[in-house]
């Protein structure tokens, strides 16, 4: 029999919830809370699209060139997204993860990293997708094996489905955050701007109509536990949350108006990051990530 592209398929169920993680990646390929299609996901027999449900580490989003210094060294990434020249989105989204733990609502996969010419630190990550009353929480770790220090930054790739059905344009986006880069035609930061009194101000939901975001969003407004929230909804339809930890210091919103059809503003990107991007340069909230200390994060999706 042929093998899915995406590997093994693992399902967790809860109340009425379901959600499949995969090998390749061990990424989300899909949930859905009854009847209702949460993320925007793929076939079975299908290659992850667009980074569609991806685990993004050990950094996330892009990299200008495939270039960074660490502790006085210089490395070269391979450039995986050539047209740009940036190396983009980490280097374990395309791995193979194994299973650790399966119980009926959750799963935890695990991928080892090996050092390399390129990010000579070796480092243990683990993903648990777990179901529950208040949706699908997702807790990621990380441990560097190595003698020294990593640089290290995880986002991940969901992209969420209207919650009301329907077209994105009609959904109402909130966004807690205070603000945004200002990118090259290369998606790179040069810069930075407020939001206030801007059309990228979502600190209050509002219809997304014909807005086209590919945009980080930074300074992120917390609760007293340092989790915030992204929301989405329809004018009187349900509600899809994402949040995230204290550990997540920023969101990137992707309208996916740049990618070919069926996919093309089907779903929004809702990506939650620890570091902006070009991070690996920049070391703007960059971990550095101590040897053998594990370091967790925690993000979700709340569908209501």
């Amino acid at each position: 029999m042929p093998q899915a592209p995406s590997g093994t398929q693992w399902t967790i169920t809860f109340a009425g919830q379901a959600a499949v993680i995969v090998e390749v990646g061990g990424g989300l390929r899909t949930y859905r809370d009854g009847d209702r299609e949460i993320v925007d996901g793929y076939a079975e027999d299908e290659i992850c699209p667009a980074g569609a449900g991806q685990t993004l580490a050990p950094w996330p989003n892009r990299l200008r060139d495939g270039q960074y210094t660490y502790s006085g060294r210089t490395y070269h990434l391979p450039l995986s997204e050539p047209a740009t020249h940036n190396a983009v989105h980490g280097l374990v989204r395309w791995q193979p993860w194994r299973l650790l733990d399966q119980q009926a609502a959750a799963v935890t996969v695990g991928v080892e990293l090996p050092a390399r010419p390129a990010y000579p630190w070796s480092l243990s990550l683990t993903t648990r997708w777990a179901l529950a009353e208040d949706g699908l929480t997702v807790t990621h770790t990380a441990t560097n094996h190595s003698a020294e220090p990593a640089p290290f930054g995880l986002g991940t790739h969901p992209y969420l489905m209207p919650p009301a059905g329907g077209s994105l344009d009609d959904t109402w986006l909130g966004v807690p955050a205070r603000s945004r880069l200002l990118t090259d035609g290369r998606g790179l930061p040069i810069g930075a701007a407020k939001v206030a009194g801007s059309e990228f101000d979502y600190t209050t939901a509002k219809r997304l109509g014909a807005g086209r975001l590919d945009t980080a969003f930074g300074e992120v407004i917390r609760d007293e536990a340092g989790r915030h929230v992204v929301t989405l909804r329809g004018v009187d339809g349900p509600v899809t949350s994402v949040w995230a930890d204290a550990s997540f210091g920023w969101w990137q919103i992707y309208t996916a108006d740049t990618q070919a059809a069926p996919r093309r503003r089907r779903s929004i990107a809702v990506e939650p990051m620890t570091c902006p991007p070009d991070a690996l340069r920049s070391g703007r909230d960059l971990i550095a990530l101590k040897p053998g200390e594990p370091w967790t994060a925690s993000w979700g999706i709340t569908p209501s």
